[in-house]
């Protein structure tokens, strides 16, 4: 993997530096002097392929386009073990590819702020919150306060030893802003590094329950397909085939849940895990997440084309005006104890809400098999 080794998960542990927007005209902090300040580091692996540093920038830099690199070469600020090189430069293993910019990297400091904060376990080494939708997990470009962090920052805020600007300590991994479901929150430095560890070699269990559009002939599968930013929309992660040497290597299992006809409740279980992982594996199977704006599941892709039936899709966004996703189970090693740890979530309102009335519209239809979810 990439260094710095962290691990990935639903949306990435940390939010990539992007390159500062083109049309930037803060020059206060700029290197006038010519000093250049380091705002991305990233070590190829020992399997790295031979790929233009343009294309393999564009993997691990968020916000950002293949043409603002190449600028970003041509006034020299893409270096490789120190020394500038061309966008048609090849990677190759263990080389050290550095963004430097004529700025310093924006910097923000995370301020505790009284935001509510369900926590479902909590131990002097670790806490297990589950995150409402619409709550953004970590400050970022847009979003520099009233996030989870800033939650977490107060509610630890009369522990003296817990710094919530300290990488040590703090988030293990991410959900997507929409995403709601369970988070762990380490305490401690040896806390964080312990579970950061299992993330990396894949021993937690990780369970979601998504309602997707469209009817699987199957009752279960496995998604194995790599995920990449998209290259015709840099706001999407799209699937490449395993062997491309596009995008990171993901797997996704499912097991249907509850048919509901036009639309289908299953169980994902992550066996990686990768920025909008879910979203892009079910888009790739022709079965986007209802209400998913960004993956095309906001528009009614499966139905009649009766008014009663269109008035009851618009309904449903209007219950749930979110990807139907939520991580419901999060399992774990205590990584002081070494006690085996399982936490569950019930479904939020809005899925719950949105499930019934499903449950409620085709049950005139066809019976849909009675689910525990």
């Amino acid at each position: 993997m990439p260094q710095p080794l962290m691990p990935d998960t639903d949306e990435d542990l940390l939010p990539p530096v992007p390159l500062p927007d083109d049309d930037t005209d803060d020059d206060e902090d700029s290197g006038a002097d010519g000093e250049l300040y380091e705002h991305h580091r990233v070590v190829a692996d020992r399997g790295q392929q031979l790929l233009r540093i343009d294309k393999f920038l564009l993997d691990h830099l968020k916000d950002t386009s293949r043409n603002r690199i190449q600028q970003a070469a041509r006034a020299g600020f893409v270096h490789v073990n120190g020394k500038p090189v061309k966008s048609n430069y090849r990677v190759k293993p263990h080389d050290v590819v550095t963004l430097l910019l004529d700025r310093p990297r924006y910097e923000t400091t995370i301020e505790p702020e009284n935001i509510p904060l369900e926590i479902v376990y909590e131990d002097a080494s670790l806490m297990v919150v589950n995150k409402p939708a619409g709550l953004v997990v970590h400050p970022g470009c847009g979003n520099y306060t009233g996030t989870l962090v800033n939650a977490i920052a107060w509610h630890m805020r009369e522990h003296p030893d817990y710094d919530p600007n300290d990488p040590a300590v703090g988030l293990v991994h991410r959900i997507d802003k929409d995403t709601s479901g369970l988070l762990v929150v380490a305490k401690t430095p040896e806390a964080k590094t312990g579970l950061g560890v299992q993330f990396f070699h894949k021993t937690t269990r990780r369970r979601y329950l998504a309602l997707v559009w469209g009817n699987f002939q199957e009752d279960e599968g496995r998604i194995e397909g790599n995920i990449g930013r998209n290259p015709r929309d840099r706001m999407q992660m799209a699937v490449f085939p395993p062997d491309s040497g596009i995008g990171k290597h993901a797997v996704t299992h499912y097991r249907v849940v509850q048919r509901f006809g036009y639309v289908t409740l299953v169980e994902c279980i992550l066996e990686t895990g990768r920025t909008h992982q879910i979203r892009a594996h079910m888009q790739h199977l022709g079965h986007p997440l209802f209400a998913d704006a960004r993956y095309g599941g906001d528009q009614i892709l499966r139905g009649t084309q009766s008014s009663t039936y269109n008035a009851f899709i618009r309904h449903c966004f209007e219950v749930c005006p979110r990807q139907a996703l939520h991580a419901r189970t999060l399992g774990f090693r205590h990584p002081l104890t070494g006690e085996e740890m399982d936490f569950s979530a019930p479904l939020p309102p809005d899925m719950q809400e949105l499930l019934e009335r499903w449950a409620k519209y085709t049950a005139g239809i066809a019976a849909a098999p009675a689910t525990d979810y």
